[in-house]
């Protein structure tokens, strides 16, 4: 029976987060009666006597460091998690939100991360944050990279440490905007096993897990030996379907066919009125044809069979157009034909995965304060996911004599064929758009293979009468991965199926008279020819061969790996006291090789060229590349009390690259608890991201086109008004590190009077300045123009093309350090852990993250920089407010957790102005809508265990249900997939069920 103390403190501290809850739906308000209420959630502050924390070198017990610090338990990971990957869990956290993850990586179809997930703070990308295990760095999944959690030995975990601020001076490049450190239980004595399997309410998503882990002490507990495995599967959605009614909204938000420049009504409407494409069907659109009467066929479809059927584009198309202008077809129509082309429905959801890894460490203490260990990591993964139709606009179909007796190789005979002669009277060409329902999705099919290797010693000694710790260690770490498309077209196979012909008689390859062969091997020229080729009929659903899809389709694939090499020392004493206490220092340094080489097979690479690229495939087109860089790094970091409470932390990090240069960072940060309630805690810091080895060294493709000189006069005394130019996209091996300048400044609160309750709030600001990204061929050329010789660099005049007073240049596209992100908020953390008698207790947390200022400035010429907070139309979208918040009751055998998570209302657009009379002039940068509001989103997840005896031991139920009320994601106004997968739940309510067995 519950104390009547303890039903009051439930009762009082119900009432308190109760008002956050009433406070908490106004963030998430939003028109739309699917979207929820709201509420918050926290992950608790760091434990009492750690002797070394994350984002500090400094071992010394009871240290806190100035940089704000989150530890997410083995107990939150199992009460809470969503799902049996441990990533889902980190990517609740407010400041984590934005991620990658499978749901939103899933249609990278050339870069080689669809399926990964790879933590993102702040949303300053996936690069700019330093994911950790046991304090040392692991190898990139990805060219960028990017860490893919699921390369942790997810079994062994005992908790996972989140720094929420700058931490180059600890740890070197990419902890701009925090580190993430997943610190295992290198002790483990006995044995765990953990199943589960989970489903979805529509009865897709099936998943399943399983692993092992096990330690076992032996020589009389001086050495230790660990081991786990682990395997999972994920059923893929490879189509949202009928079941899941979001989809089906046909919410788009579309231009007023109606509205010109000099209109006071807003440019841009939003209907959820059955939208739907009208620029391609799945067995072919005629969007224009040419001779005759004006797109006289412009319009017909080809259904089953190559049934014509004429589309109806309804109420009103965008954008606006007539059937025998000149004008492009419409994207999109409003009633009518709008749902034959039903690829957006079509769209997946969840790619297919299957991956598995072992993990083992042997340590030995060889003498008293000295370990030796060593530990390696092999990890698999397999990810396929259907990534849609293999759309084609603008396929040119020629029908030029399709009237004449015999009918000449120029006339296509499937267009003959399906049209007849008579819809084909003087029509000399068509133009088709086809969503190709005969060809199958295209598909990626990526595989990668992680490992990663430690060995190294650790101990402690006396000095100074002090305790000192040291420890050495050398890493290896290997990342192979094969990116392959499936299903894609071969685009010179593709032109030589499409354009079919009746064999004429006599023909040099001995074709019957009159059967349908490939143009190229039935034309008067015979250096064309491909006796493999096989016709393809694109005109209709169901009348393909099979011979000819698999003519025009191919897998084209290109292995990378990448290699990391880790050699590093850290040591820790406190060499003397002043009144207020000890001075702790710490020094160490590191070294470190990354590389990467790759290999593409020469069918699966495009032809370069020094007047451009021919794609051979329409999506891929690979080239290999090779580069690699040094790093040598050496820090010192000091802790000196002060006294009445106030202690400085201070570090600096001296980093020498091999292609970079010299960079310094530093530390200086300082807490103070003038009564021990409270602690303020402030850091200012120099942070870094070094160019990682894609931006350093990706291969080229090449195109040609004009820029416009930016210092034309019509007297032609400075040159041409344009140049000719060939542009290659490359690395850029002369970028230099991003300098990001940070402040932290917040209080942490655990008043005496309510024991169990802490509380923090945290402010933090971060200027990036010179950070990588790409930049346009015409920009170059500006830059250059205006005396900046960092660009003039990627300039040269083409000495075999340029003419006298005619300039024909060579630009290479490169990324350059120019851009400024500037990102600024509030982090909220609260928990209570309330004792309730009879061994049970009840615990709430709450965190969640304001964001003030999100701002990317690429200083372009007529760009502006817009504060993106609010914004929750895209993907890389920041709501103004992100929360998490639950609630456990927990009893020695049984716990349930009720969590609820969620982001504010905001903006379809950052810089959209919203009207609907009397707008004002709707431009580029500041266009006018009729609605410029986005729902907010607020998800409810449920967490029961039971634990019983087992055999001596304990076994442990669980059962878990994500999305408890099947809420909708969050809907943007966007064809295709109409929402933001980032945020939402995209596959509705889940379950999860499995147990967790504990021998000793």
């Amino acid at each position: 029976m519950i104390e009547a103390t303890a039903f009051r403190k439930v009762l009082a501290s119900s009432t308190a987060f109760a008002a956050m809850a009433i406070a908490l739906p106004a963030w998430a308000q939003t028109s739309d009666p699917e979207t929820p209420q709201a509420a918050a959630q926290a992950a608790p502050a760091a434990e009492e006597g750690e002797i070394l924390v994350t984002g500090t070198r400094i071992r010394r017990d009871g240290f806190q460091a100035p940089t704000p610090l989150t530890v997410l338990t083995q107990q939150d990971i199992q009460n809470t998690s969503p799902t049996n990957n441990i990533a889902d869990f980190v990517n609740q956290m407010p400041q984590l939100a934005g991620s990658t993850k499978p749901a939103n990586s899933r249609l990278n179809l050339s870069n080689g991360s669809a399926g990964i997930n790879a933590l993102n703070m702040r949303n300053l990308g996936e690069g700019r944050v330093l994911v950790l295990l046991d304090g040392r760095r692991s190898v990139g999944s990805t060219i960028y990279g990017w860490v893919d959690i699921n390369t942790i030995p997810q079994a062994l975990v005992d908790r996972v440490e989140v720094v929420t601020g700058g931490a180059s001076s600890a740890y070197g490049s990419d902890a701009v905007s925090g580190v993430v450190n997943f610190v295992l239980n290198k002790k483990l004595d006995g044995l765990k096993i953990e199943a589960d399997t989970g489903i979805t309410t529509y009865g897709d998503g099936g998943n399943y897990s399983a692993s092992i882990a096990g330690g076992k002490s032996f020589a009389g507990g001086r050495g230790h030996i660990l081991l786990s495995a682990n395997i999972a599967h994920q059923d893929g959605i490879f189509e949202v379907g009928d079941d899941r009614e979001w989809n089906h909204t046909g919410y788009v938000r579309i231009q007023d066919p109606n509205w010109t420049s000099t209109s006071t009504t807003p440019q841009f409407i939003t209907t959820r009125r059955q939208i739907g494409a009208a620029n391609s069907t799945p067995g072919g659109l005629i969007t224009g044809s040419a001779g005759g009467s004006a797109n006289a066929l412009r319009g017909l479809y080809f259904g089953y069979g190559g049934a014509v059927n004429t589309f109806d584009y309804g109420s009103f198309a965008y954008p606006a157009f007539t059937r025998a202008s000149g004008s492009s077809a419409p994207s999109l129509v409003q009633g009518g034909s709008w749902q034959v082309n039903d690829s957006g429905t079509r769209i997946g959801l969840m790619p297919k995965d299957d991956r598995w890894g072992v993990f083992g460490r042997l340590s030995y203490e060889v003498a008293d304060g000295v370990e030796l260990f060593a530990e390696g990591s092999y990890n698999r993964q397999k990810v396929f996911f259907n990534a849609g139709p293999n759309l084609s606009t603008g396929i040119a179909i020629n029908t030029t004599g399709c009237t004449t007796v015999p009918v000449p190789v120029t006339c296509n005979a499937f267009a003959l064929q399906s049209l007849g002669a008579a819809r084909l009277a003087g029509v000399t060409g068509l133009t088709l758009a086809t969503t190709a329902a005969d060809l199958p999705f295209r598909a990626i099919a990526n595989e990668r293979k992680v490992q990663r290797y430690v060995v190294g010693a650790e101990g402690s000694f006396e000095a100074f009468g002090r305790p000192a710790h040291w420890d050495v260690y050398a890493q290896y770490g290997r990342s192979d991965l094969r990116e392959q498309l499936r299903n894609i077209m071969n685009l010179t196979r593709m032109a030589n199926a499409t354009n079919a012909a009746f064999a004429p008689a006599g023909n040099a390859r001995g074709y019957t008279t009159g059967s349908i062969q490939c143009l190229i091997n039935v034309d008067a020229i015979t250096t064309n020819d491909d006796p493999n080729c096989v016709p393809l009929n694109r005109m209709g659903v169901g009348v393909a061969s099979q011979d000819a899809i698999n003519y025009v389709l191919g897998n084209p694939y290109r292995d990378q790996v990448m290699e990391q090499f880790v050699a590093g020392t850290n040591w820790s004493v406190t060499p003397f006291a002043t009144w207020a206490g000890d001075v702790s220092v710490s020094v160490g340094g590191e070294v470190r090789k990354e590389k990467i080489r790759g290999t593409v097979p020469k069918e699966f690479q495009p032809i370069v060229t020094t007047t451009g690229t021919t794609n051979a495939w329409s999506v891929g087109n690979y080239l290999p590349f090779t580069g690699e860089y040094s790093v040598k790094e050496a820090y010192l970091e000091t802790v000196v009390p002060l006294g009445f409470g106030l202690e400085f932390n201070g570090a600096v990090r001296a980093t020498d690259y091999s292609n970079s240069g010299y960079v310094t960072t530093w530390k200086l940060g300082a807490t103070w608890a003038p009564i021990p309630d409270i602690r303020f805690r402030v850091t200012r810091s120099r942070d870094i991201r070094a160019p990682n080895l894609n931006e350093l060294y990706q291969a080229g493709t090449a195109n040609s086109d004009s820029v416009r000189n930016p210092k034309y006069t019509s007297d032609g005394l400075n040159g041409p008004a344009t140049w000719g130019y060939s542009g290659l996209t490359t690395g850029n091996p002369n970028l230099l590190p991003e300098i990001a300048n940070s402040w932290n400044i917040g209080a942490v609160v655990s008043p005496r009077f309510l024991p169990g309750f802490t509380a923090s709030a945290d402010y933090f600001r971060i200027n990036l300045a010179g950070a990588i990204d790409s930049i346009s061929a015409q920009e170059i050329v500006n830059r250059c123009s205006d005396g900046n010789t960092v660009y003039c660099a990627a300039i040269t005049n083409d000495p075999v093309r340029s003419l006298p007073g005619a300039p024909y240049l060579l630009i290479r596209s490169q990324p350059f350090n120019f851009v400024r992100k500037l990102v600024r908020g509030i982090d909220f953390d609260a928990a209570y852990r309330i004792p309730l008698g009879a061994a049970s207790t009840f615990t709430l947390k709450g965190v969640a993250t304001r964001y003030i200022e999100n701002l990317s400035d690429t200083g372009i010429a007529g760009s502006v920089a817009v504060n993106t907070v609010g914004a929750n139309g895209g993907q890389a979208s920041t709501p103004t407010w992100i929360f998490r918040g639950s609630a456990t009751y927990e009893t020695q055998t049984f716990s349930a957790t009720v969590t609820g998570r969620g982001v504010s209302a905001g903006k379809y657009v950052a810089n959209g102005i919203e009207c609907t009379s009397g707008c004002p002039v709707s431009t580029t940068n500041f266009p006018t809508y009729d609605n410029n509001r986005v729902s907010g989103l607020f998800y409810v997840d449920l967490n029961l265990t039971q634990t019983v005896p087992f055999g001596g031991n304990q076994a442990q139920f669980f059962i878990n249900v994500t999305n408890l009320f099947n809420r909708w994601p969050l809907l943007v106004p966007e064809t295709g997939m109409a929402a933001n997968t980032t945020y939402s739940d995209m596959l509705g309510r889940q379950f999860r069920a499995g147990i967790r067995i504990s021998l000793k």
